[in-house]
């Protein structure tokens, strides 16, 4: 099993730390879209590193699929092949009130996004004349000069990231791959996700081959008592974040807590955060996210993932991992499941 982590930290030293955690085994770095721009680091890891690249994930509402294909185009040729283009859909606030940008019907102007930036690449490959006339985007010319020909290493792959029913099904439907949202657990992932992840492809009259799924986990690791209690503290802080949305109740839901969701969300609009990580104990942080030494937490990511990807993106939020840690983790997936 492959293994991604995030490549963050400040713009200036990305190319340096790609190599760092290249070093320490891992088979792709990806970003994240928070503070800083989502493709500028992974420019910078291009020249340097022969690892897979990956946006994860680049906001996609707001952007034109003419922009997203320039810019996923241009990392394919600058990684020689090795770049995914991760899309996501953010939810309402985010998308009205810190991009400015329109917000409806996600899932569908997510397949739509996916479908226009296939169309692009088609001809830009000359498969194809550009001829996407869709319901919320046209893109119907593309002279010479804007036209970047085929792509030396062919074009990057689609991934769409997805929790609920509808944008799983999108995903499985058009994208290349599927990144599962982090926030999720064992028992959601195998009742709600898988099921939705075959209703998409009978949808697409497509086959399982035909879609990479990537679990993504949260992950509180350490060896000393310290360190573990470091890493629960940093990962219940982002468990409660998401349980505080109530896009993301159903993965709550499932496991018995969604009262735990209007209760999450009340408290971060008073600023409450120290509250909000309170009420995530020790069973929902092991359910939602896993923890325990490198070895015991590469053993719970295979036994829930191990039957349905060859690959797994690991986070490591709000606290300091030790790279050698990362190091222990990243050989101890791959031991368990070659």
């Amino acid at each position: 099993m492959k293994v991604d982590v995030q490549l963050d930290g400040r713009l200036e030293d990305a190319a340096a730390r790609a190599r760092e955690l290249v070093s320490l085994g891992a088979d792709g770095l990806f970003t994240f879209e928070g503070p800083h721009d989502v493709f500028v680091p992974l420019v910078a890891a291009s020249g340097v590193v022969e690892a897979d690249l990956m946006t994860n994930v680049a906001i996609a509402l707001p952007r034109s699929p003419m922009h997203l294909a320039h810019i996923a185009n241009d990392l394919q040729t600058l990684s020689r092949g090795r770049f995914r283009l991760g899309l996501g859909s953010q939810i309402r606030p985010h998308i009205e009130r810190r991009y400015g940008a329109q917000w409806s019907r996600p899932a569908a102007r997510m397949r739509e996004t996916v479908l226009a930036i296939k169309a692009i690449f088609a001809a830009w490959e000359g498969r194809a004349p550009l001829r996407f006339e869709g319901e919320f985007t046209t893109h119907t010319l593309m002279p010479p000069t804007f036209n970047p020909g085929p792509n030396p290493y062919g074009t990057p792959e689609i991934c769409l990231g997805a929790l609920g029913p509808l944008m799983t099904r999108a995903a499985a439907e058009v994208a290349d791959g599927l990144l599962v949202m982090p926030f999720n657990s064992a028992r959601h992932f195998r009742e709600r996700t898988l099921p939705a992840i075959e209703e998409g492809l009978e949808l697409g009259g497509r086959a399982r081959s035909d879609l990479a799924i990537y679990p993504q986990v949260i992950v509180a690791t350490g060896r000393t008592p310290e360190e573990l209690d470091a890493a629960a503290r940093g990962v219940r802080g982002l468990l409660a974040f998401y349980g505080s949305t109530p896009a993301y109740r159903p993965v709550l839901e499932v496991e018995g807590w969604a009262d735990v969701q209007p209760e999450l969300n009340v408290l971060s609009k008073r600023g409450e955060f120290a509250a909000m990580a309170e009420l995530i104990d020790g069973d929902m942080m092991a359910t939602l996210a896993v923890h325990g030494t490198p070895e015991q937490c590469a053993a719970e990511i295979v036994a829930r993932f191990g039957d349905h990807a060859d690959r797994v993106c690991c986070y490591f939020p709000g606290y300091p991992v030790s790279d050698s840690h990362v190091a222990e983790l990243i050989s101890a997936v791959k031991a368990a499941r070659p």
